[in-house]
């Protein structure tokens, strides 16, 4: 079951976020583990939500005591559209989704020279897709094939 219902905490930190950078935002997640929050930002906004020389991102992140993400996002991109954002431009050739022991997977074949980017260093782009694809739309597991 998505975790897809917004917080009294998340409403907070979206307005502070939105009144801050002038940006639409339509989400903040929490990656509590990691000591981050990903804001889904409507893709026209990313620079103004950036700021000049990442400004607006290093001032949240010293507001909030978190690491900030700005990850672009709009409620009418397909799937594949949003997962290659998260996988930093990974060319994506498949997405198939299956059920196994009641945990939701998503296995995300990308080209071949796009594994180590669709991943990230020390799989923080995996992660990041992991959490925020579990909070939108309950998938627990995300493989890179």
């Amino acid at each position: 079951m998505p975790e897809d219902r917004i917080t009294i905490e998340e409403w907070r930190l979206l307005s502070i976020f939105q009144e801050f950078t002038g940006a639409v935002a339509y989400r903040c997640i929490e990656d509590v583990e990691n000591n981050k929050l990903y804001f889904l930002v409507n893709p026209a906004d990313i620079g103004k939500a950036i700021g000049k020389r990442g400004i607006n991102v290093k001032m949240l992140s010293k507001m909030f005591g978190k690491q900030v993400e700005i990850v672009p996002y709009r409620p009418d991109m397909t799937l594949e559209e949003f997962l290659s954002k998260l996988l930093m431009g990974a060319r994506i050739i498949s997405i198939k989704s299956i059920e196994k022991n009641k945990e939701k997977r998503l296995i995300v074949k990308v080209e071949e020279a796009d594994k180590g980017k669709a991943i990230g260093r020390g799989g923080r782009n995996i992660e990041r897709a992991r959490k925020i694809l579990k909070t939108l739309y309950g998938i627990d597991k995300v493989i890179i094939s």
